[in-house]
């Protein structure tokens, strides 16, 4: 199947090494403005700002002003505006009507290139909603399903890719917990799998924590367009420093 690349101001996600994505976990607007200018000259291809950790979270103005200053602060680099919630790892504690205005509200600000939808939070047709609402306000979304605990089954791990396919989403999410190195193999396996026969859109896979660190470095190889680096605080078990990170992409490119 032909894949679809995604060109993001002038990002192409989805073609060459895997794009390098740092978060931004800041509490207070000082806080999430200084981590935004450490960002500068380091080798961040675009930027998750995880508003969950946001001090004024439940404030969608605050929440778009914030936006608007991270976006000049950035000075071109795409944005990514994630709220991950309690469910799947985050620090939101919201009910899924406060998630849903959030999300719209930072799509219309004009401020976010692209947005994360949590595609299981909610009965697939709800979720499925929101991925067209936010689109039909010109962003693009990232659909995302987080696992905790264990790393499913090859079958299950391609299935819930394809379901976040069929229903919009921009670009495909899967982070799942290793418990063996088994588990580190059938997330690599799924993602050839959903790769090499089902996509048509880019993905974005990992295996966490320290025991899933090559699914970190081997996405060009296996099928993962992004691949999430940190500078200072991480925002998921097992991210690496971004500089070492792009030197690793750098020794094991194609290109």
């Amino acid at each position: 199947m032909k894949k679809k690349s995604l060109r993001i101001r002038n990002l192409l996600i989805g073609e060459g090494r895997p794009k390098i994505c740092v978060p931004i976990v800041g509490h207070t607007e000082s806080e999430i403005l200084t981590q935004a200018e450490a960002l500068k000259g380091s080798p961040a291809d675009l930027v998750e700002w995880r508003a969950d950790w946001f001090e004024n979270l439940k404030e969608p103005d605050a929440v778009t002003g914030m936006l608007e200053s991270l976006w000049k602060e950035l000075g071109g680099l795409p944005l990514l505006f994630t709220i991950r919630t309690a469910a799947e790892g985050g620090e939101a504690d919201i009910s899924w009507q406060e998630y849903r205005v959030l999300n719209l509200a930072a799509a219309g600000s004009g401020f976010a290139d692209l947005i994360d939808v949590e595609m299981f939070a909610q009965a697939i047709p709800a979720t499925t909603k929101l991925v067209e609402e936010l689109k039909a306000c010109g962003v693009l979304v990232v659909g995302s399903s987080h696992d905790f605990q264990k790393t499913p089954s090859v079958r299950v791990m391609v299935e819930r890719l394809c379901v976040m396919q069929q229903s919009g989403a921009s670009i495909c999410k899967l982070a799942v917990t290793p418990q063996t190195k088994d588990d580190v193999v059938a997330l690599l396996n799924a993602t050839w799998e959903m790769n090499s026969r089902y996509a048509d859109r880019p993905l974005i896979t990992m295996s966490m924590g320290k025991l899933g660190l090559i699914s970190r470095l081997s996405g060009e190889l296996f099928g993962s367009a992004v691949t999430f680096g940190c500078i200072g605080q991480t925002s998921a078990p097992g991210q690496i420093e971004a500089g070492r990170l792009a030197e690793y992409l750098e020794e094991l490119s194609e290109e």
